[in-house]
């Protein structure tokens, strides 16, 4: 059989990581990014660096390779429509046209009758003076942002002014819940009720950025499998392909929402690689290249820490690890101060 060539828009950690999944499938991967410095050019076979909107190397980009994928929400949707005209794109544009924007994206699972926070769509300033009863809660640009970008925690209506928001930008306004804990449900579809998903994943964030990971995650065997029940119900829907991740609050009461859906494999999945016998990376690559899909296998329990910043230079430094614990530096030329750096699974 010839070999496969995947086609991945995006060159960070996730292509990168995307890239080593499918070296070990004998998928050739070839990654498009329009960052020069993209890490991920030291895991592809090939690099292409260009704006997302250059036809003629977008042109050139699909005649190389045989799928198509991306590794973040944020790649315009004209440049993947264009691109599936020339090959297939997984998942298909229309879902990430959908999850782009969140009010679209929170409109969309309400409409499963899945439960959301509270939000509301606020076009200027004189829409957030009337809504003292969505605060405290969080502002969030419609599109972009991610690691808290774009987003303001609003105590009250006194506080907007001092915020200096954008109002070029649209945002909704989400009501905070009383918080009892974040996890996460990744879930892979190959095709019509053909799906890996893998058991829910506890989080914790630190400044909105992902710190820790573990499973399992400390829940009730009820939200166990309404999680994962959601999570399917919502890859169903979009008629998904390839790896999807699922975002969730459960509050005081055990009471689960659904915050984001991640079109794309998920930094809290990435203590998979380890603690499964398939990863999420290398189930997207099976499920977007039509390969062969494999009852996954629990191996180990779980903690997987992010590296931030400077948090990478004692790893980099030749820093012992114990035989359980396994780390990934995604060779980040620069360090800056809340950039996910690499990090570290331990199995338990």
């Amino acid at each position: 059989m010839s070999e496969i060539t995947l086609g991945i828009l995006g060159g960070g950690q996730l292509g990168s990581m995307l890239s080593v999944a499918a070296k070990k499938l004998s998928v050739k991967s070839i990654i498009l990014s329009d960052d020069q410095d993209a890490p991920a050019q030291n895991f592809c076979d090939e690099f292409i660096f260009s704006k997302y909107d250059d036809k003629n190397k977008i042109y050139e980009f699909s005649k190389k390779v045989d799928y198509i994928t991306y590794e973040f929400e944020n790649i315009p949707y004209e440049t993947l429509n264009e691109l599936n005209k020339f090959k297939t794109v997984f998942p298909k544009p229309s879902v990430n046209r959908l999850i782009q924007h969140r009010l679209a994206e929170k409109d969309f699972v309400n409409k499963l009758n899945l439960r959301t926070t509270r939000y509301v769509y606020i076009e200027n300033e004189k829409d957030l003076e009337t809504l003292a009863d969505f605060l405290p809660g969080i502002l969030k640009t419609t599109t972009m942002g991610y690691d808290g970008k774009g987003q303001y925690p609003i105590q009250s209506i006194e506080q907007i002014s001092s915020l200096n928001i954008d109002f070029s930008k649209k945002y909704i306004l989400e009501k905070l819940v009383k918080l009892k804990k974040e996890i996460s449900v990744i879930i892979t579809r190959f095709g019509n009720n053909k799906y890996e998903i893998y058991e829910p994943i506890e989080n914790t964030h630190e400044n909105q950025i992902l710190k820790y990971s573990k499973i399992p995650a400390e829940i009730s065997e009820t939200l166990f499998n309404q999680s994962k029940d959601w999570a399917i119900q919502i890859a169903e829907e979009l008629k998904y392909i390839g790896t999807l991740c699922v975002e969730f609050f459960i509050d005081r009461n055990d009471n689960l929402y659904i915050n984001e859906i991640a079109p794309r494999v998920h930094n809290s999945g990435h203590l998979t690689i380890n603690a499964y016998n398939i990863s999420q990376f290398e189930n997207h690559v099976r499920a977007v290249c039509a390969l062969e899909q494999i009852r996954l296998k629990k191996i180990s329990n779980a903690e997987m820490i992010n590296l931030i910043g400077n948090q990478i230079t004692p790893y980099r430094q030749n820093h012992k690890l114990n035989d359980n614990q396994f780390l990934f530096d995604y060779l980040k030329k620069e360090i800056k101060e809340k950039r996910k750096m690499g990090h570290l699974t331990t199995l338990k």
